[in-house]
């Protein structure tokens, strides 16, 4: 039996993954070598470009309610608090955002959520299941992928995606290049820890420096005594870093901070990490392909590496579903890389930016870790304008490629308040008509494509409706977030949030165009406009 997709590795990339292709209907296995759910203590939480992917999963209420906000942060030079920063405070609301702040949570925490969003729709992650080969070959019309398992077992699927970290079984089985640099300076020992309640406040992100190294605790949401620690490592007398251990811990908290080494009572998920700078040459061969950090890895200053596989797979798994179903042409997959190899390429340059600005910061004293806080950290501003699925440049509102804007709105149908992001959260192109003369567009696709496009009309505060699909801009956010022109305009928003054209009303061939690429079984290209 062939299945669908067939993922490698259950960490947030191949979860979020595995989520997207099921609630598709999209026949999907996802594999993991551990024995048991693997646990990973270094990410911190989804940014807000994640949370809009974990809210069209479905997945994003519990996400907040298992999370926190997060923390200030205080900065300590040789023990002594000099500094108090809050990177987030008051944030003035941005109507065309659906979340204000980004989110603290144990990425272990995470995974168990997006495990029971999976389990849904059926599906479980097999554990135990450790690749060794790949074989990519064709029988009759169908072309597919048999992957073996250490424990002779072979599984058959016409996709298989490797999300399998950093040391990818995946990417070396194909010998994809993995190119770039460790810099074995730069090394940081982490873990989670247990501190006795009341040592240290629980409201503040604590980071001290001195000349001879650094602790950071970050208090775990959800836990009474939990925290995430992070140092500098021991050294030996010629300077080599040493391995962490729970004594060791005890010993670097006492070294920088001062509080006795038997107020840390436990410590877990011990990790040494090196600053790893490194990208595949390529994110797919044939039918395989990498997401996640088996296509990229970089320094963790930003937060962005987790985040940018959750984003990778929101990228790739309508494409994917598209292609399987019959509703695109499979050059469709080629645009992931297209698309998401230049975003890592990226990722790798910012986040080492960020790295060197932090630590030129705690150098000084009062410099702390908000000096790798930037805005484009958001992953909002992230888009693919020079992608083959951008079709069209407007000279106002967002352009193709973007990320499509949201904005508060009213159902046309009950008057409820809802969010342009909630039309879009459906697994299907969105089609927007902003003015009567794109009413008949709007007709004619959902006369072409049924349910497999959802359409809505974005009434002004001052029309009367007269769709029940529709939405009213009553405080004319919409209107502001996208400015359509004043004879009418067509928006086509992509499965994955991103704007794929706008078009004035009155260009409909290319609106009819642009949505046969994408569902219409088409492997037309697009005008530009």
């Amino acid at each position: 039996m062939t299945t669908d997709v067939l993922i490698v590795g259950a960490g947030p990339t191949g979860l979020t993954l595995a989520c997207d292709l099921a609630r598709r209907g999209v026949d999907v296995r996802i594999i993991d070598k551990s024995a048991a759910p693997p646990r990973s203590s270094r990410a911190k939480g989804p940014n807000l470009r994640s949370l809009e992917v974990l809210a069209s999963l479905g997945a994003a209420d519990e996400v907040l309610a298992a999370g926190s906000l997060p923390l200030p942060m205080r900065k300590y030079r040789d023990q002594v608090p000099v500094a108090d920063f809050d990177p987030y405070a008051d944030p003035a609301p941005v109507p065309a955002n659906a979340f204000d702040w980004p989110r603290l949570i144990a990425q272990w925490r995470l995974e168990e959520i997006l495990r029971d969003r999976l389990a849904k729709d059926g599906v479980r992650v097999e554990l135990g299941a450790e690749l060794v080969g790949l074989d990519q070959h064709s029988t009759g019309d169908a072309a597919a992928v048999t992957a073996t398992l250490a424990d002779g077992a072979a599984l058959r699927a016409r996709y298989v995606v490797g999300c399998d970290g950093a040391h990818s079984r995946v990417r070396k089985l194909l010998g994809i290049p993995f190119t770039g640099e460790i810099r074995t300076d730069q090394v940081m020992v982490c873990g989670d820890v247990e501190i006795d309640e009341g040592a240290l406040d629980r409201g503040i992100w604590h980071q001290w420096f001195d000349a001879t190294g650094a602790v950071m605790l970050c208090p775990i949401p959800g836990t009474r005594a939990g925290w995430w620690f992070q140092a500098g490592p021991e050294r030996d007398g010629a300077g080599v870093p040493q391995p962490p251990t729970e004594e060791g811990f005890r010993r670097l908290l006492t070294r920088h901070t001062g509080l006795p080494g038997e107020v840390l009572r436990r410590a877990t998920l011990l990790s040494t990490y090196r600053v790893n700078v490194r990208m595949a040459d390529r994110f797919r061969d044939g039918r395989v392909l990498l997401a996640g950090d088996s296509a990229h890895v970089h320094s963790i200053a930003g937060g962005m590496g987790m985040n940018t596989g959750i984003q990778d797979a929101f990228n790739l798994g309508w494409k994917l579903a598209h292609v399987l179903t019959g509703l695109a042409a499979p050059a469709l997959i080629d645009t992931y890389e297209e698309e998401r190899l230049p975003v890592a390429a990226w990722t790798l340059d910012f986040t080492s930016a960020r790295l060197a600005e932090t630590m030129a910061a705690i150098r000084r004293p009062g410099g702390g870790l908000d000096s790798a806080t930037a805005p484009e950290a958001s992953g909002l501003s992230t888009g693919y304008r020079w992608s083959s699925l951008a079709a069209g440049a407007p000279e106002n509102g967002p352009r193709a490629g973007d990320r499509a804007p949201d904005a508060p709105c009213r159902s046309a149908a009950t008057g409820a308040p809802t969010r342009l992001h909630h039309l879009f959260a459906e697994p299907r192109p969105t089609l927007l008509g902003f003015g009567p003369e794109s009413e008949e567009i709007l007709r004619e696709a959902a006369r072409t494509y049924g349910d497999a496009v959802r359409i809505h009309r974005v009434y002004g505060a001052e029309e009367v409706p007269d769709d029940p699909a529709g939405v009213v801009d009553h405080e004319g956010r919409a209107r502001a977030a996208y400015e359509p022109g004043a004879d009418g305009t067509v928006v086509v928003v992509r499965p994955d949030h991103h704007v794929g054209l706008v078009a004035p009303a009155t260009e409909a061939p290319r609106v009819r165009e642009y949505l046969a690429l994408l569902c219409g079984g088409s492997g037309a290209t697009v005008s530009r406009g």
